[in-house]
């Protein structure tokens, strides 16, 4: 079975939320996910974001729905990290 480790996400955010708020949003969606946000560029009314989304089995439609449920858009999937695990 193949499944998600992990994902970095161009993502564009309006200031608020903050960098904290956001980060823990995302990583409450799913037991074990650890979140790592890089804020890349920032203008008056919006910050653009590198979001790295780790864990074992990691999926982007809740991640995706959350993000713009605050507000925000994924631009990117800039990398994807899977493995090919053996089936129980």
């Amino acid at each position: 079975m193949v499944t998600v480790k992990k994902l970095v996400l161009d993502v564009l955010k309006p200031h608020q939320p903050n960098a904290l708020d956001f980060c823990c949003e995302i990583a409450a969606i799913e037991h074990g996910y650890q979140v790592r946000l890089t804020v890349q560029e920032v203008d008056e009314e919006t910050q653009t974001l590198q979001l790295e989304i780790c864990g074992a089995a990691v999926e982007l439609e809740p991640i995706e729905a959350t993000i713009t449920r605050m507000g925000g858009s994924l631009h990117s999937i800039d990398q994807v990290e899977v493995v090919n695990e053996k089936d129980d």
